[in-house]
């Protein structure tokens, strides 16, 4: 079993798709370990030997910032802008998407499930 930075890989996948898996890796990154490693890219993980997964290891360990220590550092990214108070801190701050999208229609996924607000009654004469 293949498991790097405390993640199981899965082993039926190419090498390229499996190094995605752990957070911070996306497409580009696992290819150039993977040629660093002196590994070709579609060699599934579970034909990995021992001595290739030790080299990917040291390549993740050394010059890549993954998992734990990368989440930590985007969360004080976070509450560094909801400190200083600038624009994007306060979209953070109200639940709102930071990057510029309309919220009249959509941004669902920010804002929650719908909070209905009933209209007002006439007022009888």
């Amino acid at each position: 079993m293949a498991r790097i930075s405390g993640i199981d890989l899965p082993r039926n996948k190419r090498g390229e798709i499996g190094l995605t898996y752990i957070y911070g890796i996306g497409r580009s990154t696992a290819q150039s370990i993977l040629t660093q490693a002196g590994i070709s890219l579609d060699k599934k993980v579970q034909e990995w030997s021992d001595d290739e997964l030790a080299a990917i290891r040291t390549i993740i360990n050394d010059t890549i910032k993954v998992e734990g220590a990368l989440r930590s550092e985007v969360q004080l990214n976070i509450k560094r802008l909801m400190d200083i108070g600038c624009y994007r801190g306060l979209r953070h701050r109200k639940g709102l998407p930071s990057r510029g999208q309309r919220t009249k229609n959509n941004s669902r996924t920010r804002k929650g499930k719908r909070k209905t607000v009933a209209n007002k009654k006439k007022a009888s004469k």
